[in-house]
């Protein structure tokens, strides 16, 4: 193995390790909420704590990134992420859980912009898209931790021990790859500095292509489940296969994209991935039953699936920004859509239907297709720079 595919490796366990912590959390939130006697609007309060951290970790992130380099920002970062889980167990009341979640929130984002920084530099040296395969990682990663979560329920570990184990596999996880973590400080007088400021038109399109679908990823996430349970009206088995197919999609779709990336091109991935969004959700509210709701759902994923790492590839590649800004300045747009996505959701359910809601979010996938196609002049002549 050369030293670039060594370094694809290393990247792409610290990727994993990433993925393993936070769905680690989430597989414990109904034991949290147990363990402080929580209602269901307290629990929400609470998980607010993490979207308003990783809100304020991104300007944070796109500074530190160009000031120190993406390899100083993930050796710090990586071990105070892996090692603030095990504080979330260990809290032990709500004045203290809530800002520990803060710093989760903070550390997970701009190890996100960091580590996404490394990728773009190697996908660089490779010469071809491979940002996409990573975040499949990252996704294989969390059922990964849901499956290790459910493991440590059964064997009634507590969130505290579950939380140090997954830990000290994370540090060995860091220790291994650190070595192949190199250093991209950027040139003096390269544009920097904290993402304060208005995006150039290049990076205006990419953030709302990418807050559509992160709009359309949050609203899966979360409602799911609902509309299978409500709408689709699955016997109780069935309910969460919408939310399967939907992450089994997703996942897979982005070991996927690399490869049509690099053999249709980016813009034309983007114009795909939209249109399954689209079709998908449409089939889902139009026939809402079983069988052709899993596949609308399975559509979606897919569509889902190359919106942030083909966007972030474009981005990657501004020609104004540093590659840490530019990223930043995409994922605070783009972050916007997965917050406000799930609450409008509810919001036009309660005035209409669900129907009406998932209709309203299929819609985002005409948006995608008809953004990317208005943009293709903007990120053919980009590409075409990057690569002269």
């Amino acid at each position: 193995m050369n030293y670039l595919s060594q370094r694809r490796v290393a990247l792409g366990a610290l990727f994993f390790f990433m993925g393993i912590c936070f769905a680690s959390w989430a597989a414990r939130i109904p034991d949290i909420q147990s363990k402080f006697q929580l209602s269901e609007g307290e629990l929400g309060t609470l998980l607010l704590c993490l979207p308003i951290g990783s809100m304020l970790g991104l300007p944070i992130a796109g500074w530190s990134v160009h000031r120190y380099g993406s390899r100083s920002v993930i050796l710090i970062c990586s071990f105070a992420y892996a090692f603030t889980l095990p504080l979330i167990g260990l809290a032990p009341s709500l004045w203290t859980i809530a800002p520990v979640l803060l710093g989760f929130g903070v550390l997970g984002n701009i190890m996100n912009i960091s580590l996404n920084t490394q990728a773009l530099g190697l996908e660089n040296q490779f010469g071809k898209s491979i940002l996409a395969s990573f975040h499949g990682i990252w996704s294989m990663a969390g059922f990964t931790g849901a499956g290790v979560g459910a493991g440590m329920i059964f064997l009634n570990f507590s969130p505290a021990a579950h939380y140090v184990v997954v830990a000290l596999l994370s540090a060995v996880l860091i220790l291994l790859s650190q070595k192949f973590v190199i250093n991209d400080k950027p040139a003096p007088g390269e544009e920097g500095g904290l993402v304060l400021r208005k995006p150039d038109a290049l990076l205006l399109r990419v953030g709302l292509i990418s807050f559509l679908g992160m709009m359309a990823e949050g609203c899966m996430f979360d409602w799911s489940g609902v509309y299978f349970k409500k709408i689709v009206e699955a016997e109780p088995q069935y309910v969460s296969l919408g939310y399967v197919c939907f992450m089994g999609a997703m996942a897979s779709g982005r070991f996927v994209t690399d490869k049509a990336s690099n053999r249709f091109g980016k813009v034309p991935v983007l114009q795909v991935s939209g249109l399954l969004i689209f079709l998908g959700l449409l089939l889902s509210v139009v026939i809402p039953n079983l069988f052709t709701a899993a596949i609308g759902f399975l559509m979606v994923g897919a569509g889902v699936a190359s919106i942030v790492p083909v966007s972030y590839g474009i981005a990657g590649r501004s020609k104004l920004y540093s590659p840490s800004v530019a990223l930043a300045l995409v994922s605070t747009i783009s972050f916007f859509g997965f917050l406000v996505g799930p609450p409008l959701i509810g919001f036009v359910a309660e005035l209409f239907d669900l129907k009406v809601s998932f209709a309203l979010i299929g819609i985002n996938g005409l948006g995608i297709l008809l953004l990317t196609t208005s943009s293709k002049n903007i990120f053919h002549a980009q590409e075409n720079a990057a690569g002269a």
